[in-house]
């Protein structure tokens, strides 16, 4: 099968996890959803486009960003000993929040469409597209280095492939527990962190016809494992692309 494989850098991120508040926490990678929804935001996709992604990088530190912080309670009118803005009749808090951002961020994505078709128009809209491409938030500007189409081709290993050298991935936890990927191969003790990914969503009306709200609704969610050194075994069958670069499609 084909697919596009992206080599991108970016400055400082922040890949925001939506449990986190009063410090917006990043992934260590940008997640599924994020991926995909920056493939259907280029793409002018009105529709989601059913894809599977591989996502593998790494950043150099972290750092904390300060950033102003509005809060206010739905019908709360202003009282000046509580509230810094009156909206109207109403009292909004201002007060300071912090963004975690990645630094010197290195990423190689691979995206692969259920329909084949799609990859020459998915490869056109990221080789060309039509504005500066953000992954994360709106201001985090993603550099494309490299946007190619390769051949995907499960392969049978010759001998043990060992990835290291600060180099990050989400692995399918169904590789770890079936064995196909290998875990602290050197006694280290290090293993990894396992998330659970947001991947497709719907919209949920918990309005009215008339006056429609909608929210997303995790349809598909992934369990992986985020880690650094780990061996794909010899005689395992691995995903690869004609640059012999592992994927890990979810």
């Amino acid at each position: 099968m084909k697919g596009i494989k992206l080599t991108i850098h970016q400055d400082m991120v922040n890949y925001r996890r939506p449990t986190s508040f009063q410090l917006r926490e990043t992934y260590p990678l940008p997640p599924l959803s994020t991926v995909i929804g920056m493939v259907h935001n280029l793409c002018g996709y009105q529709h989601y486009e059913p894809m599977d992604v591989s996502i593998q990088g790494n950043y150099f530190s972290k750092t904390n960003d300060l950033f102003t912080r509005y809060e206010f309670k739905n019908g709360m009118k202003f009282d000046k000993g509580r509230h810094q803005l009156k909206v109207n009749e109403f009292g909004v808090s201002r007060g300071i929040g912090y963004t975690e951002l990645l630094v010197d961020v290195h990423l190689v994505l691979h995206i692969v469409p259920n329909d084949q078709e799609k990859v020459e128009e998915i490869y056109q809209f990221l080789k060309y597209p039509a504005e500066f491409p953000s992954l994360g938030r709106r201001e985090d500007l993603a550099n494309f280095e490299k946007v190619s189409i390769v051949e995907i081709t499960e392969q049978k290993l010759a001998k043990d492939k060992v990835i290291r050298d600060q180099w990050h991935a989400y692995l399918p936890i169904e590789m770890i527990e079936d064995e196909t990927v290998v875990i602290d191969a050197e006694g280290t003790g290090l293993s990894g962190t396992r998330f659970t990914l947001p991947k497709v969503y719907e919209l949920y009306n918990f309005g009215t016809k008339s006056k429609p709200k909608f929210k997303r609704n995790w349809i598909e969610r992934k369990e992986v494992l985020y880690t650094s050194i780990f061996v794909l075994p010899k005689r395992t069958k691995i995903w690869m692309d004609e640059e012999e670069d592992a994927v890990f499609l979810m």
